[in-house]
């Protein structure tokens, strides 16, 4: 793997011991964690040429940048954080560039939605799963169209005709392979040519891939484990100063008293600024500033939320559900198919409110001037941040810098710019840098969550066990209502009731509706998996109750429903058959089975479960099949099969966040627990290879676990888990 180099564009960053990076000739390429501040490079619209007269740099479009010396520099549109999209979005460009992939280095992408706009969300985000989908097709154009063009400059060179020549490994050949040129020694005159449209170069056809659908090691794994890897956490300027804050522990409150003189007693704190709906102190360091948070003392006014708690926000729920809701999905006639079944079943599911918990609490380094305004941040909506900011500032768009980093975990809690509008309100009142850090108190007690969901359900079976009705009423928050105001039309929310009104089974007389219900004093975000998170855990659970109901095995039972769907067949099957369902097991061990399709994905999971005495639950074992059409890295995908169905595993056995006079109760990972190592259970991944259109991975594994591990207590105790988190003393041993 070639060197990862820091392109420090912001001329404050100073170097880091054990985090500088070597720079390069010509431009200093690779991980621009100070985010890409050359503007010039970008301001051209992608359909155009980019020309450097003293470097003959090659930029046939906004994602490709090549130097004389053959430096291949993929300027990267998403953000990572731990999904490996760096490698996989690497990996379309080098295919059809004709680069290895340790020929290409990487550089954040500025805000800018006309040149880097996801395809499926609109915007410059990383969320829902789209990278791979979004970029599939416009990064292998973008190859393709510099692939060709090095191959025109090389061919005019060498006066012939393009079709005669071919590129391979950064440079080109000609027919006789004799002759050569890297792609460096082509880049200025390549620049110098007519760009075609991206929609009139040919693409490879997959048959003759070889980079696509490999193993191919993660482009950043290198720097994350030597420590080069630079997180937002990690900024550092001259003149810096470090801010430690208290937000008010209820929504809506604002600082009563703030003791600033002791506060500014303790030695290295340089100001108390009172932003009322928090309060700062800012020090030389973190231990200053955080001493100097305790000594201020603060009171808070809670303001109209102070007397918010869990059981209000249930009781609500529970009784907006009973009134109808906006209709997802309606066909046939439920309502006289379930009067005239041989069998009804009815079932309420809740789900709680879950927090985000990143490894890399949240955190954002400000310098506002009076004419422009830098943020050092890790965000998954660099342009949605850079708007908000502007906003607020009075700014025009292009004077707010955003220099972005590496996350140390997404997980939707970075779509949100609250924080990085909270750092720009103190900014504000500061001379210089200021860095702002939560503590991990203030990041799980301020958190955006994922909503409390209540579902009600009912179903009619046939005399043959059967399903002939199918209702579902999903209450709960809306995201999309919030953050996407244009795709929230007439009460209808497409997230809130993904994987319901779609479910893979056959099921003739069907309705589902969604009941917005918004808790007050709670702010709620996208979660990984969001909609889908609850949502399967309901379907897949309320579908186990139908076939114990009709006395059939779960998984043959699916399969009598899976007969239109052989995709979702498959990965049933073979999740399966990898599993052993139907093999022995000892008492109080049990296997459950899930299937779902979300984010154009097919998965299926097989969780075996062993619950003791206590009614302790100790998941020995996870089998997931996954059809994810075409996909791009088979190893990234069994990594993120294996922390997102850890992320979902994690919350189904612990997670919950609960209000007691308007405040989180969680503060810490003791009282919000994640799994400890020595819980975790073996995950085997088993994928469907597939033409199919791409669907998405990273989420996928997080709504599906909850309903096989649930699905297995049942098996192995007769108890129907309808409530998460999981409660061990529902599941003792009795008698």
């Amino acid at each position: 793997m070639s060197e990862l180099l820091l392109k420090d564009q912001s001329a404050n960053q100073t170097e880091l011991s054990r985090r500088t990076f070597l720079q390069g000739t010509g431009l200093l390429l690779g991980f621009a964690l100070t985010g890409a501040g050359t503007e010039s490079v970008f301001a051209a619209p992608a359909s155009r040429v980019v020309e450097n007269e003293v470097t003959g740099t090659f930029a046939p479009n906004g994602f490709i940048r090549i130097n004389p010396t053959g430096a291949v520099t993929l300027v990267m549109p998403m953000a990572e954080m731990g999904q490996g999209i760096y490698t996989a979005i690497a990996m379309l460009l080098a295919e059809e560039l004709e680069v290895g992939l340790d020929q290409i280095q990487v550089q954040h992408a500025p805000p800018n939605d006309a040149l880097y706009a996801n395809s499926i969300l609109h915007i410059q985000t990383t969320g829902l799963s789209s990278s791979v989908r979004a970029f599939w097709k416009p990064l292998r154009q973008a190859g393709a169209v510099g692939r060709d063009l090095l191959i025109a400059a090389a061919a005019k060179q060498w006066n012939v005709d393009p079709s005669t020549c071919h590129a391979k490994n950064g440079a080109v050949f000609d027919a006789s392979g004799s002759k050569h040129l890297s792609y460096g020694e082509l880049a200025e005159a390549a620049a110098k040519l007519p760009v075609p449209a991206a929609a009139s170069v040919k693409l490879k056809d997959p048959k003759d891939f070889t980079l696509i659908g490999t193993r191919a090691k993660r482009v950043d794994s290198s720097i994350k484990v030597d420590g080069r890897a630079l997180y937002g956490i990690d900024m550092r300027l001259p003149g810096m100063k470090v801010a430690a804050v208290a937000i008010s522990p209820v929504l809506g409150g604002k600082a009563k008293t703030v003791d600033e003189k002791a506060a500014l007693a303790v030695k290295g704190v340089r100001q108390v600024v009172n932003i009322e709906e928090a309060v700062a102190v800012v020090a030389d360091h973190m231990g200053a500033a955080k001493k100097g948070l305790e000594a201020a003392a603060i009171t808070w006014d809670d303001g109209p939320n102070g007397k918010v708690s869990n059981a209000d926000i249930v009781k609500q729920l529970e009784e907006e559900s009973k009134k109808p809701g906006v209709v997802a999905r309606h066909d046939g006639d439920p309502a006289k198919a379930l009067a005239g079944a041989a069998q009804q079943l009815e079932a309420i599911y809740q789900v709680p409110f879950l927090a985000h918990a990143t490894m890399e609490p949240m955190n954002c380094t400000v310098h506002m001037q009076k004419d422009r305004c830098d943020i050092w941040v890790g965000t998954q909506a660099p342009t949605l941040t850079q708007a908000v900011v502007a906003e607020f500032t009075g700014l025009p768009k292009d004077a707010v810098k955003i220099h972005n980093h590496l996350l140390g975990g997404g997980f939707g809690r970075r779509l949100e710019p609250d924080g990085t509008l909270l750092s720009v309100k103190l900014a504000k009142h500061v001379d210089g840098p200021v860095k702002m850090i939560w503590s991990r108190e203030e990041d799980i007690q301020h958190d955006m969550y994922r909503p409390y969901y209540f579902d009600r359900l009912s179903a009619g079976l046939d005399a043959g066990g059967k399903p002939v009705a199918w209702t579902h009423r999903i209450a709960g928050s809306s995201i999309v209502a919030r953050y996407i105001p244009p795709l929230f039309k007439d009460g209808y929310d497409f997230d809130a009731v993904e994987a319901a009104a779609e479910p893979p089974y056959a099921l003739p007389n069907i309705h589902v509706d969604y009941v917005r219900v918004e808790p007050p004093g709670v702010r709620t975000a996208f979660w990984r998996g969001v909609g889908a998170t609850h949502n399967v855990f309901v379907v897949e659970s309320f579908m186990d109750e139908l076939a114990h109901a009709a006395k059939q095995d779960p998984v043959a039972y699916r399969k009598g429903l899976l007969g239109h769907n052989p995709r979702a067949l498959g990965v049933l099957s073979l999740a399966a058959e990898n599993a052993g369902w139907g093999s022995p097991l000892p008492a109080r061990h049990g296997r459950g089975i899930s299937v779902q399709f979300a984010f154009g994905s097919y998965m299926s999971q097989v969780a075996e479960v062993e619950v003791a005495a206590d009614g302790s639950v100790k998941v020995k074992r996870i089998v997931c099949a996954v059809d994810c059409g075409m996909y791009v890295n088979p190893d990234t995908i069994e990594a993120q099969v294996q922390g997102g169905t850890l992320f979902g595993l994690t919350a189904a056995l612990y997670g919950s966040i609960t209000f007691k006079d308007g405040r989180v109760e969680q503060s810490n990972f003791d009282s919000y627990l994640p799994m400890r190592i020595d819980e975790v259970p073996t995950i085997e991944t088993h994928l469907i290879k597939s033409t199919e259109v791409q669907g998405g991975i990273g989420e996928a594994p997080t709504s599906i676990v909850s309903a096989a591990v649930t699905n297995a207590i049942f098996a192995a105790t007769g108890y129907r888990v309808r409530t998460l988190p999981i409660d061990p003393t529902s599941l003792k041993a009795t008698g």
